[in-house]
C-alpha cells in the first residue's frame, strides 16, 4: 500500500534518529581509528627502513671481509714475488717482478682506503639504525596504547551500534528508494550527518535560516516533502517528533 507523505516523513525522521545515535557512538571513538591506521602505516614504514639499513650494513660488512681477503691475497703474492726476486736471471725478470710487487702494494693501499671508508659508512648507518629502532619502539608503544584505547571503546559500544545498524537497515526497507537516495545524499553532504531536521524558533535547525510562515504552515500540514530553501535538508514539524516520541 502506498504510504502517505506523513508516514514517509515519520519513517525518515525515525531513520535519522537511528543514524544520529550511530553517529554519536562513532564520535566517541573520534579520530582513534584514523590515528591507529596512521600509526600502523608509520610503524610499517619504519620497519621497512630498518630492514633496508640492516641489509646495507650487512653488505658493507661483507665488502670489508672481501677487501681484507684481497689484502691477504696481495700480501701472499708479494711474498711469492720477493722470493722469486732472489732467483732472477736478468733485468727483464727483475723489472717484471718489481712491477707486480708495486701493483699488489697499490691494491693493498686501495683496499685499506676502502675499508676505512666502509668503517665510516658503518658508523653513520649504525647511528641512523639505532635512532630508527628507538623511534620504531616508541611508535609501537604509541600504537599499542591507541589500539587498547580503541578496543576498550569499541567493546563498550559495539553491541549497541550493531543493534542500531540493524534497526536502521530494517527501517530503510520501509522508505521509498528515491526518497532514501535523496536522504543518503543529504546525510553525506551534511557536516553533522543531519538530513531530516525540525523547525526551531521559526528556523531550520540544520542551517538556522528563517523559514517563512506560509512554508511553516505547509510543513505542519504534512501534505508533501518540503526541504529547506537554504541547505536542502528535509523539514518536519515539532509536533511530528513529539508524536513519534509518545508512540
Amino acid at each position: 500500500m502506498e504510504q502517505t507523505v506523513e508516514q514517509k516523513l515519520k519513517a525518515l525522521y525515525e531513520l535519522q534518529n537511528l543514524h544520529t545515535k550511530i553517529d554519536k557512538i562513532r564520535q566517541i571513538r573520534g579520530e582513534l581509528p584514523i590515528e591507529v591506521a596512521d600509526l600502523e602505516d608509520e610503524v610499517a614504514g619504519l620497519e621497512t627502513r630498518i630492514q633496508k639499513i640492516k641489509a646495507e650494513l650487512d653488505d658493507t660488512e661483507d665488502a670489508i671481509v672481501n677487501r681484507k681477503n684481497m689484502i691477504k691475497e696481495a700480501q701472499t703474492l708479494i711474498k711469492k714475488y720477493d722470493t722469486q726476486l732472489k732467483d732472477v736471471k736478468n733485468n727483464r725478470e727483475y723489472d717484471a717482478l718489481t712491477k707486480e710487487i708495486e701493483i699488489q702494494n697499490l691494491d693493498i693501499q686501495v683496499s685499506e682506503k676502502k675499508i676505512r671508508e666502509f668503517g665510516f659508512d658503518i658508523n653513520n648507518k649504525t647511528e641512523i639504525f639505532e635512532k630508527a629502532q628507538a623511534n620504531l619502539d616508541s611508535r609501537k608503544g604509541d600504537l599499542d596504547a591507541k589500539k587498547t584505547e580503541l578496543d576498550t571503546i569499541t567493546s563498550e559500544t559495539e553491541k549497541e551500534e550493531q543493534a542500531l545498524v540493524k534497526k536502521a537497515e530494517k527501517s530503510e526497507e520501509n522508505i521509498d528508494e528515491r526518497l532514501l537516495f535523496a536522504y543518503n545524499r543529504l546525510r553525506k553532504n551534511a557536516v553533522n550527518g543531519l538530513a531530516v531536521v525540525t523547525i526551531d524558533r521559526d528556523s531550520c535547525s540544520g542551517c538556522f535560516n528563517k523559514i517563512p510562515p506560509q512554508r511553516q504552515l505547509d510543513i505542519r500540514q504534512r501534505k508533501k516533502v518540503i526541504v529547506c530553501e537554504h541547505c536542502g535538508r528535509i523539514l518536519v514539524d515539532e509536533a511530528l517528533t513529539q508524536e513519534l516520541a509518545e508512540a
